[in-house]
């Protein structure tokens, strides 16, 4: 049986990213990812697979619950985009499988790229062709590091793994996540990245 992408989701055919494999293996020393974590991070979606509307529910709900943050799926006058919140919800359940599954090539970082742009005001829109304002401010993108970390640990202790799993998988994931960052703020400053 085959799923279908959701839409806008283009990993694998997005132009290549300009961190090179050698620089995302320093980036990856730098934050301590180990194959211990790749490891890991393949168990986590084994746990997460089932969870993955759950995750987005407490993620959603928490920039609901945040106007400043909701602004960025709103028009400029402040008009909430259901439709533009649906379309990205897919990709960013996509995205969590692909955390967990995703090997670190060249693929996986040429997507992390585009992800980068798509927050910037060079793509911020043009997937889905939204009327939303045009650029997430850098400032956003490392602060939700912490709640897209904390939030995830209830979700890897469902499944009746023991502490210390738990433990590595919400490691793996704090890492990655805090890679993946670093990886989209790229196209915030690239002449001095």
């Amino acid at each position: 049986m085959t799923t279908q992408a959701p839409a806008g989701y283009t990993y694998g055919s997005t132009p290549p990213s300009p961190v090179s494999l050698e620089e995302l293996a320093k980036l990856e020393a730098s934050v301590l990812f180990t194959a211990e974590d790749r490891e890991a991070l393949r168990m986590a979606g084994d746990v997460l697979e089932g969870q993955v509307e759950d995750v987005l529910d407490v993620w959603y709900g928490f920039v609901a619950a945040h106007p400043h943050l909701a602004a960025y799926f709103s028009t400029p006058d402040g008009t909430l985009l259901e439709d533009y919140l649906t379309r990205v919800r897919g990709r960013f359940g996509q995205w969590i499988l692909d955390t967990c599954r995703r090997p670190h090539d060249q693929e996986w970082l040429s997507y992390a790229h585009e992800i980068g742009l798509r927050h910037t005001h060079e793509k911020k829109n043009q997937t889905d062709d939204a009327p939303s304002v045009p650029h997430i401010p850098l400032r956003y993108m490392v602060a939700f590091i912490y709640p897209i970390t904390a939030t995830m640990r209830p979700f890897l202790a469902k499944k009746g793994h023991g502490e210390a799993d738990v433990e590595r998988m919400y490691q793996a994931w704090f890492k990655s996540v805090t890679l993946q960052v670093i990886l989209w703020l790229r196209p915030y400053s690239p002449d001095r990245w």
